[in-house]
């Protein structure tokens, strides 16, 4: 089980390079960085200095887009990255969110995800690509792992079909966790190919006190309320309704500036117990042998890594990178972990397309 962490590139570039030290000193696998281009620092040139600092852990992008960067551009800073760390990098790639809302764009369709990727692969890989007026190629190519984002069934059968790995982004919750995985393998039996190394998202925080801690993720829970996931709460008996806009939350609750406001503002529609429940089923909030064993349970249903975030958008997770390295890690390293079917143990391992 590979463990690592969402670093969000909301300092500067010195800072953040330290962080990355840090977590490579402290034993963890892999950093990754999003990618918002108004709220962080361009996310390549994070990882481009990340990666000459550093010597052994995997550097990954969690994630980019093909929306607000043109495929081309896409395939030429992640060879740039694979140069500073080669076999250490990984380009995490999804439909936009964050990205593209804030400068009046859509999210990717499954179909505009598919070309975007296809053309990023074929440039990475040497082979020219028709533009329609034109065919190029990208000098100097270098191949890059491409993991795919996913959380709706059309595109983790997508990242089951064409990816070289996949986020999952259903959190630790056994029973979305388990419909997840049933669609990478629906893509990738499609395909005629193997399984792609899996890596599960999920907000962590190491604590004894979880109703305390947990009133932290009311933004988090009506996010997801308000897009789609109503039904994934509700089997787990976490009923909330919520409007499809909250005011005053800027730029959206999951990254909301003012964290606290925002807290306040979805308290009318998430109460202290939905909060509580969906830190237990769906996040790693507990002690760090509860943590480690829902680890355990996140292995044996395939997945081959996770990578953790603490709350928050505009603050470094150095509590929770500190509490990992403490607690967590000895325990992860002390512990038999069941196999599952988990097919790979690097995320850098190529599948078969």
């Amino acid at each position: 089980m590979r463990v690592g962490l969402r670093i969000p590139p909301c300092a500067p570039v010195p800072e953040l390079v330290e962080l990355v030290r840090a977590a490579e000193q402290t034993g963890l696998d892999e950093v990754w960085f999003p990618d918002s281009q108004l709220l962080w620092r361009d996310v390549f040139s994070v990882a481009t200095a990340a990666a000459a600092a550093t010597d052994r852990i995997t550097l990954g992008t969690a994630v980019t887009n093909v929306v607000t960067r043109h495929p081309a551009v896409v395939a030429s800073a992640a060879r740039t990255v694979a140069e500073v760390a080669p076999g250490r990098f990984v380009l995490g790639v999804g439909v936009g969110n964050s990205s593209v809302g804030p400068v009046g764009l859509k999210s990717s369709t499954g179909a505009q995800l598919r070309a975007g990727l296809e053309v990023v692969r074929d440039l990475l890989s040497g082979r020219e690509v028709d533009f329609g007026t034109v065919a190029s190629r990208l000098r100097d190519p270098v191949e890059v792992p491409i993991h795919i984002a996913a959380s709706g069934p059309r595109n983790l059968r997508l990242a089951g079909e064409i990816a070289d790995g996949v986020i999952l982004l259903s959190g630790v919750s056994p029973a979305p966790l388990a419909a997840a995985t049933a669609r990478v393998r629906e893509g990738a039996d499609a395909a005629g190919r193997g399984r792609a190394p899996m890596t599960v998202s999920a907000f962590c925080q190491v604590t004894d006190n979880v109703p305390r801690a947990a009133r932290s993720l009311k933004p988090i829970c009506a996010s997801i309320a308000q897009t789609g996931g109503g039904p994934f709460l509700a089997a787990a008996g976490i009923h909330i309704d919520v409007p499809d806009r909250i005011p005053h939350v800027y730029p959206d609750l999951v990254h909301a500036e003012d964290w606290e406001a925002a807290i306040t503002a979805c308290d009318p529609y998430v109460d202290d117990d939905a909060a509580v429940a969906f830190a237990r089923e769906f996040c790693l909030f507990g002690t760090a042998s509860e943590i480690v064993d829902r680890l355990g349970t996140v292995r044996a249903a395939g997945a081959d890594a996770v990578f953790l975030q603490h709350v928050g958008s505009y603050d470094l997770p150095h509590a929770l990178l500190t509490d990992l390295g403490d607690q967590v890690l000895p325990l992860v390293r002390a512990r038999q972990w069941p196999t599952g079917d988990a097919s790979a143990d690097s995320p850098n391992s190529q599948a078969a397309s």
